[in-house]
Order: structure tokens, then C-alpha cells, then sequence
């Protein structure tokens, strides 16, 4: 199979295989972007949750801690809530700012792959349509005298591959699409294990009324009054 058979199927499909083509880049760039993102955030973020497993308490300290090392990983933002309502609000209150964290980051984890679902749908569909046009083609040829059979039988194995290249894109775009939806459920399950581990690590602390100083801001206020004497 050289070039000019290529564009001889193309021409023989109006064009509808160069449309698949630029389908299969489009599903291509998608499923090298997603595999790198979604497998780079499983791995970090199951090295995230062994270490968060490893504390028995939390403090805001620890927290900011665990931030930054965590960096631009899904499990950074409710590490930054948490850190950012320890000692204030505890049990219910601290899950549902927690739940909220995991809402908005459930978009970023899908991002594009709707891109493949068009794809899967998209592609045999103008497969079938390549084939028609090539069937038109291939028929018409009844129509000048002196037709060979042969014209026609290869007419329409040309038009069929149309067809059998948008099936092809479909199922690779299917099996990609499948296995990225599954790591987003274990990028999810990790969401909610490290939000359960921080309202567990940080329930039974005090929580700090409006206006109330904690205990280590009276005492450095203490020391502060004696420091102006």
C-alpha cells in the first residue's frame, strides 16, 4: 500500500477518510495527554495517602506541610481546606467544605475525554457514510458500456474501508476511554480516602469560637504585655 492508493481511497470515499484520519490524531493526542496525567496522579497521590495513613493527629502545621509536598496533585486542595479549618469547624462541617473540594475537582480529572466518547460514536457513523459514497462509485460504473465486473467487486472493497477504518478508531477509542474512566474512579477513591483520613485525624480538637484567641495566641500575648512592662 503506497501513498497514491491512499488518496485514490480517500477520493474514493469524497474526503470522509481524511476526516477519519484527523479523528484519529485528535484521539491520539487525547489518550497520550490523559495516560500521562491520570497515571502521574495515581502514583503520587497513592504516595500521599501512605504518608497521611502514617499520622495518628493533625495539626494546621502538618497540613501546610503536606500541601507543598503534594504540589499541584488533587489531594493538594484538601489538604489547603483542611489546613485552612483546623481547629475551627470539625466532623460535619469539616466534610462538607471537604466534599465540596472534591466537586470541583472531579471536572479537571475527566477533562477532554468527552472528546473520545464523540469519537467512539462519531467515527463508525462516518465510516458508514465513506462506504455509501464508495458504493455510489463503485455502481456507477453499471452505467458506462463496456463495464468489467472486476471494476465493480473492486470498487466496492475499496469502499469498504471507510467502514473498517472508523471502526477501528471506535474500538481503540473505547478501550482508551474505558481504562481513563476507571483510573478517575481510583483518583476519586483516593479523594475520599484522604478525606476521611483528615476528618478522622483532625476530629477531637477544640474548635475556636469567633473572636476567641487559642491558647498559644493568649500566651503569646502574655508574654507580649509583661515584654512592654
Amino acid at each position: 500500500m503506497n501513498i497514491g492508493y491512499i488518496v485514490h481511497l480517500a477520493n474514493y470515499s469524497d474526503g470522509v477518510l481524511y476526516i477519519l484520519a484527523l479523528l484519529l490524531l485528535v484521539e491520539l493526542a487525547v489518550m497520550v495527554d490523559r495516560f500521562w496525567y491520570l497515571r502521574r496522579t495515581i502514583a503520587r497521590g497513592d504516595a500521599i495517602v501512605h504518608e497521611l495513613a502514617g499520622y495518628g493527629r493533625l495539626d494546621r502545621e502538618m497540613l501546610n506541610g503536606l500541601s507543598e509536598q503534594a504540589g499541584e496533585l488533587p489531594e493538594a486542595h484538601l489538604l489547603r481546606m483542611a489546613a485552612a479549618h483546623a481547629g475551627h469547624v470539625t466532623g460535619e462541617a469539616l466534610a462538607s467544605r471537604l466534599e465540596e473540594s472534591v466537586l470541583r475537582l472531579a471536572p479537571q480529572l475527566d477533562r477532554r475525554l468527552w472528546l473520545l466518547d464523540t469519537i467512539i460514536t462519531l467515527a463508525p457513523l462516518l465510516g458508514l457514510f465513506g462506504t455509501i459514497i464508495g458504493m455510489f462509485h463503485a455502481f456507477h460504473v453499471l452505467s458506462a458500456p463496456g463495464h468489467a465486473p472486476a471494476q465493480i467487486t473492486g470498487g466496492v472493497a475499496d469502499a469498504l474501508v471507510a467502514t473498517a477504518s472508523g471502526l477501528f478508531i471506535a474500538m481503540l477509542g473505547l478501550l482508551t476511554f474505558n481504562g481513563f474512566n476507571n483510573q478517575v474512579r481510583q483518583i476519586l477513591l483516593q479523594l475520599d480516602s484522604v478525606k476521611t483520613m483528615l476528618i478522622n485525624r483532625l476530629d477531637g480538637q477544640p474548635v475556636l469560637s469567633a473572636g476567641v484567641e487559642s491558647p498559644v495566641e493568649k500566651t503569646a500575648g502574655v508574654f507580649a504585655v509583661a515584654g512592654a512592662r
